[in-house]
């Protein structure tokens, strides 16, 4: 009988350490914050993973959410992650993938969409002060390559210097503007989002 007790002590803490084990492995939980990301098998197959912080120099625990913080008076909600840094600074690629479009905006200003290699995801770069030498439409981008400078063009305001990074989730035969806005932030300080 007494070894029968000692087996079962041992067989419980073995599931003890399996299911604490099993906890370390998970994410941490992310602000309780409403977010526009459906659950869907889909959806949760097709995630970008942790993304390269798009600004030279600015550390993952730098960023601030501001995904649906009021702009414009109240008159719209943010939609992206605002990265303050001084004018001029390098923006590189969050991920890897093809310089789809290189836009001026009354909104964004001097702005790069580049899309993922499987087409299902969009990432959107505003306010640029400027683009990288030789940066072209059709171009491959690996993770950390030059893509522009930090600036304050569009509606960002004078002296207002920051990137606007956008993430969307696409089909991959919409055009470039089109998608699924998601709020980038949980994407790139390693937080799941909230589904």
């Amino acid at each position: 009988m007494r070894r029968l007790g000692i087996a079962a002590a041992l067989v419980l803490a073995a599931v003890v350490a399996l299911w604490i084990a099993a906890l370390k492995l998970l994410p941490d939980a992310p602000a309780d914050r409403p977010r526009p990301v459906p659950a869907s098998t889909a959806a949760v197959a097709q995630l970008p993973g942790l993304l390269h912080v798009p600004v030279r120099g600015v550390a993952r625990s730098a960023l601030r959410d501001s995904w649906g913080d009021a702009r414009a008076g109240g008159a719209r909600a943010h939609h992206g992650l605002d990265i303050p840094a001084p004018a001029g600074t390098p923006v590189e690629a969050a991920a890897a993938g093809m310089v789809e479009k290189l836009f001026e905006s009354h909104d964004g200003g001097t702005t790069v969409y580049v899309r993922s290699p499987d087409r299902r995801w969009s990432y959107y770069y505003a306010h640029l002060a400027g683009y990288a030498p030789g940066l072209a439409e059709g171009q491959a981008v690996q993770v950390g390559t030059p893509l522009g400078f930090v600036g304050d063009t569009g509606n960002a305001g004078a002296g207002n210097f920051h990137l606007h990074f956008g993430l969307s989730r696409t089909a991959p035969d919409q055009h470039w503007a089109q998608g699924e806005e998601v709020d980038p932030f949980p994407y790139l300080v390693g937080r799941a989002p909230r589904r």
